[in-house]
């Protein structure tokens, strides 16, 4: 039998990382022109009025019809709209929100909930130029820089999660946990890093006898939480206040303290886990939350990795840069970095709960 020669061409790398970058550029404008529809709240109208032409849209969303139309047309060429007759004239045709894709971007309560990612996204090169010069000169960029769509974003993203999974499925995971924030006794947790609260508010909800102390560094962010807690009714057991979780002057005596997704943006992790040793006063329990990352360093890495270091390079490492003696961690913090704070924290025991998240790990810290 004649041997068969393969005669395929193999792809220029050139032309094929164009390929990809300008893919990467289309999906980045899709992204933003989410953003916008977020904003101008269109998808809400959509979902509730059904099929609407750009000028019906405009009326409703109190927009220019023109912006509209363009916006419609992107969105639908984009693949998230369906139109109802293409070859009508332009302010004849009516575009509709499917219904499968109400969860990702109107449904706040979705676990599905995304376009608060693109609001974030926008959040993330907010301070772009800013960015550009602490490259140049190694300092870092202010939290407060990078303004309302990224901490908003942010919250609105975590929302969900935290206000059912958190009080319904992690913490009840936690035997020991579950059954003293559930005692009929008071039992009090400090919750580091809280941002806009949603995380505070989960516990109380699910736990009726647990009163919280929220911390956070942002004002904004403490401001939030107030009303956030105001408007889900338990701002009698939750108080938030602007504290640094480093500040070895806070006090408390706590039964848990918790730190969701903030301690690879402190600049001082050891001195804010050292801050949370103390607060649990001998028998309490740290639980820390963060990013499910690898255990190591692979160019073959994951979706998730690869967008959690563009996250680090725009936002959490120049942020936990900010200050002297930063740890520089970054978002990609790896289980071992972790454990080598709690080590320098002084901690006795370190463990990698068993709760599966696509997104998140779950550690137990203990004295």
């Amino acid at each position: 039998m004649a041997e068969v020669t393969d005669t395929t061409t193999p792809p220029d790398p050139t032309e094929a990382l164009a390929g990809e970058l300008f893919a990467d550029a289309n999906s980045t404008l899709t992204l933003f022109s989410v953003f916008l529809g977020t904003r101008l709240g269109v998808y809400e109208v959509l979902a509730a009025a059904g099929t609407q032409t750009a000028g019906e849209l405009a009326a409703r969303t109190e927009t220019d019809e023109r912006y509209v139309r363009e916006w419609l047309e992107h969105q639908t060429v984009s693949g998230i709209l369906a139109i109802d007759d293409e070859r009508a004239a332009a302010d004849e045709r009516r575009y509709s929100l499917p219904e499968a894709y109400e969860p990702l971007l109107v449904d706040a309560d979705s676990l599905y909930y995304l376009a608060p990612l693109a609001r974030a996204a926008a959040g993330l090169v907010g301070p772009l130029d800013d960015i550009v010069e602490a490259y140049r000169t190694g300092a870092g960029v202010p939290f407060a820089d990078y303004g309302a769509n990224l901490h908003e974003g942010l919250a609105a993203m975590n929302r969900p999660s935290f206000l059912h999974l958190l009080g319904e499925a992690w913490l009840p995971s936690v035997p020991d946990v579950h059954e003293r924030l559930s005692s009929a006794t008071p039992t009090r947790v400090a919750d580091i890093g809280c941002g806009h609260g949603w995380s505070s508010i989960g516990i109380a909800r699910a736990y009726p006898n647990v009163r919280v102390d929220g911390y956070d560094l942002d004002e904004a962010s403490v401001a939030a939480a107030t009303e956030n807690a105001e408007a889900y009714g338990v701002a009698d057991r939750i108080t938030f206040a602007v504290r640094d979780a480093s500040d070895p002057e806070l006090e408390g005596a706590y039964d848990l303290v918790t730190a969701f997704e903030c301690v690879h943006d402190m600049a001082d992790p050891v001195g804010a886990l050292a801050t949370m040793r103390r607060l649990a006063n001998g028998d309490g329990i740290v639980l820390v939350m963060d990013e499910r990352v690898g255990d190591e360093f692979t160019a073959e890495a994951d979706e998730l990795e690869q967008f959690l270091y563009g996250c680090s390079v725009f936002h959490c490492l120049p942020a936990g840069r900010v200050g002297e003696h930063s740890a520089a961690t970054g978002t990609v913090m790896r289980t071992d970095t972790l454990r080598g704070y709690a080590d320098d924290a002084g901690f006795g025991t370190f463990e990698v709960l068993p709760i599966e998240n696509e997104f998140w790990r779950f550690y137990r810290l203990e004295a």
